[in-house]
């Protein structure tokens, strides 16, 4: 099971290396993938394409500050798309609220909001959530490998 740092303080599991962030765990539909719809798909395609060609930089942590927070701001442009858009079923929802949570968390960090925390970090935080999307719902094409493991 993939756990993901965003959660109600009561949830927290102080072992658990996001900070002040707790953990709740996303979970499959009955044991399959999530249902997604055409702007999740394509907000979510966009974020990842925005990603990719910085692979290589963001593991060796040679990125530019100015491409993580162009990074930043092409991610939170998508997690705006997709919230206004996105239609999914209460269930399916719910879930991705929590993929969207890490999306945001992870632009705030490339942004440089958080000063206690690498934007390479907030980039690799963003690299984890896409892998989860792809691991949790169902986006015919998607390789969740290609998210992050190209080195």
């Amino acid at each position: 099971m993939l756990t993901l740092g965003m959660a109600p303080a009561s949830a927290a599991d102080p072992t658990h290396e996001h900070g002040a962030h707790g953990v709740t765990a996303l979970k499959l539909d009955n044991g399959q993938k999530w249902k997604t719809d055409a702007p999740l798909r394509k907000g979510m395609a966009n974020i990842k394409a925005a990603v990719q060609p910085h692979l290589h930089a963001i593991h060796e942590n040679t990125l530019k500050a100015a491409n993580y927070q162009t990074l930043a701001k092409r991610t939170t442009t998508q997690i705006a798309f997709v919230v206004e858009n996105c239609k999914l079923a209460p269930d399916a929802d719910a879930q991705l609220h929590l993929i969207i949570a890490e999306l945001g968390a992870a632009a705030d960090v490339m942004a440089g909001k958080d000063k206690a925390q690498s934007r390479q970090k907030g980039a690799l935080q963003l690299v984890h959530a896409l892998e989860a999307y792809g691991q949790f719902f169902d986006h015919p094409g998607w390789d969740a490998s290609a998210a992050g493991h190209a080195h």
